[in-house]
């Protein structure tokens, strides 16, 4: 469970950065502010993915039953 956690932090602060960069480079008249801008759309749709992939190949590669409870 504490890696699904962290999985999932490090996915929101990735997706909010790219974000936060998109609307910087969109306000200072940057010229790479639509490649930002559809780098963070990008994100937005790969990086769930990637972690939910990560996540499956732990849950197959760990030893012993993937079915029981952690606390």
């Amino acid at each position: 469970m504490k890696l699904k956690r962290i999985l999932a932090v490090a996915g929101i602060i990735l997706i909010l950065s790219m974000y936060v960069i998109a609307i910087v480079s969109a306000f200072s008249d940057s010229p790479n502010s639509k490649s930002w801008l559809m780098a963070a759309v990008f994100s937005t749709v790969i990086v769930p993915i990637v972690i939910y992939t990560f996540q499956m190949v732990y849950r197959l590669l760990k030893p012993g039953d993937g079915d029981e409870p952690s606390n």
